[in-house]
C-alpha cells in the first residue's frame, strides 16, 4: 500500500490538472451561503474560504462587500485567484494537515465549502480544532461534506482504510453519514445541518451543509 503522502501527492497533482486555468467570466456563484447571509453581513473581520477552488465562494463574498482571505492546497488554485480577483489582498497555499496560518481568535466566519472531507479521523478532528483556534468565541464555520449517499461521485476504484474514507486513484475521500456528522461536530454548537441535494460536473450530489458556532 503507498504511503500518505504519495496519496496526498496524487491528490494535489489531480487538483493542479483541474485548476490549471480558471477565467473569472467562468465563475458562478450557487448561493448556498444566502440563508447565512444575515451572518455574513454582521462579519467585521477577514473571512476565511478554505479550499476556496475557482472561487465560487470568493466571488460571492466579494460580491457582498466582504474581506476575503482565499486559502487552498493547489499552488494553480492560488495563481488562478491572483489573477481573477485583483482586489483581494491577501491568499494563503498550505496544507491543512499542518494547520491554519492565521492567529488565534482571528475571524469571526471561516466557510470550508467541500474541502473538509479528504482527511482521516484523526486529521480531521485535528483540523477541527484548528479551525476552533482561529476563529473567534461563538466564531462560525460553514460547510459543506460529502454524503455517504453521494453515489454519483464515489470512486469506483475506491479502497476503505477507515470507515467512510476512501483511498483513491486521485487521492483520499471522505463520505459523511449522519453518525459521522454527529461525531465530528458534538463539541459545536449547531445553526443549521442538513442533507441536500446540489448539481456537481451535470449530476446530482449528495451532500450535508451545516452552519455550527464555537461553544467556548
Amino acid at each position: 500500500m503507498e504511503s500518505n503522502n504519495v496519496i496526498f501527492e496524487k491528490g494535489r497533482n489531480n487538483w493542479e490538472n483541474v485548476f490549471e486555468s480558471v477565467d473569472r467570466n467562468c465563475i458562478k456563484c450557487d448561493n448556498w451561503l444566502e440563508m447565512f447571509g444575515n451572518e455574513i453581513e454582521k462579519c467585521k473581520t477577514p473571512i476565511i474560504d478554505l479550499g476556496c477552488g475557482s472561487g465560487n465562494d470568493t466571488l460571492y463574498l466579494i460580491n457582498k462587500g466582504k474581506t476575503v482571505i482565499p486559502c487552498d492546497y493547489s499552488k494553480n488554485v492560488i495563481r488562478n485567484i491572483k489573477k481573477n480577483f485583483p482586489e483581494v489582498k491577501r491568499t494563503e497555499n498550505f496544507d491543512m494537515r499542518e494547520g491554519l496560518p492565521f492567529e488565534d481568535n482571528y475571524t469571526e466566519i471561516i466557510i470550508a465549502d467541500l474541502s473538509l472531507h479528504y482527511f482521516s479521523e484523526e486529521k480531521t478532528f485535528e483540523i477541527l480544532d484548528e479551525i476552533k483556534r482561529v476563529l473567534k468565541p461563538k466564531g462560525l464555520l460553514i460547510f459543506r461534506v460529502n454524503s455517504i449517499k453521494d453515489t454519483n461521485h464515489m470512486p469506483s476504484d475506491r479502497i476503505e482504510v477507515e470507515h467512510n474514507f476512501y483511498e483513491t486513484s486521485v487521492g483520499y475521500k471522505r463520505f459523511f453519514d449522519e453518525e459521522d456528522i454527529n461525531k465530528f461536530f458534538e463539541k459545536w454548537d449547531k445553526l443549521y445541518i442538513k442533507e441536500e441535494i446540489m448539481k456537481r460536473y451535470n449530476h446530482d450530489k449528495n451532500l450535508w451543509k451545516g452552519a455550527v458556532r464555537v461553544n467556548k
